[in-house]
């Protein structure tokens, strides 16, 4: 005779131990891209998010510089005497910074100097990009007598001296406001951008899912749009991000040297403190401190997205 309790236990047990079907399953992994990879480890780099929260600042000052400051930079009191002493005691006020030989304050003008050399590192930066990334893209993906003749149109613009080249041109131009600046210095600063986008697109182009995508018949437009230029932007990206730095403080040289802009900027201010350091230091610290932060942002933003889109340095 059957154990009726035994057969019944193991029936609860065989109910209870889940089948193959049943078992839980895991959860597959969602297949991350370079740019979900690169996100996550740019939000654990202490360098990124330093650099991007000065970034977020001089871009505030950048928008809103009347937020920030309500004295005019251009507008001076000669009975402020620029020997007076900064009154440190009184943030954010005119006095703050000090005076310059013509009594305005250095503050109003480090902050609106700040705006002046963003909007020109950001819109050559734009610029180059855009110029250099389409003679790049071209260039390599047609290859041939295209490749040729843009690839030397870029060697001759590359052999000049960018700062002379620079000079040259803004030697010509009486007035020189931020669109004319941010046009000559675009206008020299091109050619490393093709050659990085060149090569990227000339690698990627190779790739099987470009081959992939010209045997099922995708036209020459889907091709460059859809699968080229995603996977060969990361690059130019980097590059663009290091330059920004640079732009900035070509600007300032050249506005040192008399060439850059015709309002207030940075590298005047420096020049104007520059005959006066003897007797009063605080008209050249202020917009050299300021400068110097602003270009070592940028760059380490440039050093970190670097980082993070090169798959060898994980």
């Amino acid at each position: 005779m059957p154990d009726l309790t035994k057969t019944a236990a193991d029936a609860a047990v065989q109910e209870s131990v889940p089948t193959v079907e049943q078992a839980p399953q895991p959860k597959a992994e969602k297949a991350r891209s370079l740019w979900g990879d690169a996100w996550i480890d740019l939000r654990r780099n202490p360098i990124f998010i330093v650099s991007t929260v000065m970034i977020a600042l001089l871009l505030a000052i950048t928008a809103f510089p009347g937020l920030f400051t309500s004295a005019d930079p251009i507008v001076g009191d000669l009975q402020n005497n620029f020997l007076k002493k900064p009154e440190l005691g009184h943030f954010f006020a005119p006095e703050w910074l000090g005076y310059d030989g013509q009594g305005r304050s250095v503050y109003a003008r480090a902050i609106y100097g700040t705006r002046a050399s963003v909007m020109v590192g950001i819109g050559t930066t734009v610029l180059v990009t855009l110029l250099g990334g389409i003679m790049g893209m071209l260039a390599g993906y047609y290859g041939g007598i295209i490749d040729s003749i843009l690839s030397r149109l870029t060697d001759i613009f590359f052999g000049i001296p960018f700062l002379l080249g620079a000079m040259v041109v803004l030697n010509s131009f009486t007035d020189r406001t931020v669109p004319i600046v941010i046009g000559a210095l675009a206008f020299l600063g091109w050619t490393q951008t093709a050659r990085v986008m060149r090569g990227s697109v000339i690698t990627i182009k190779q790739a099987d899912y470009v081959q992939a995508a010209k045997a099922l018949g995708a036209d020459t437009k889907r091709i460059l749009f859809r699968h080229i230029l995603p996977n060969a932007v990361a690059p130019v990206i980097v590059v663009a991000t290091i330059s920004l730095g640079v732009y900035i403080s070509a600007e300032a040289t050249l506005s040192y040297l008399g060439l850059g802009l015709s309002g207030v900027s940075w590298g005047n201010d420096i020049s104007t403190g520059g005959n006066q350091i003897r007797v009063a230091q605080h008209i050249m610290l202020y917009p050299s401190i300021l400068l110097s932060i602003t270009v070592l942002s940028f760059i380490m933003l440039g050093e970190a997205v670097r980082n993070a889109l090169d798959p060898k340095t994980r």
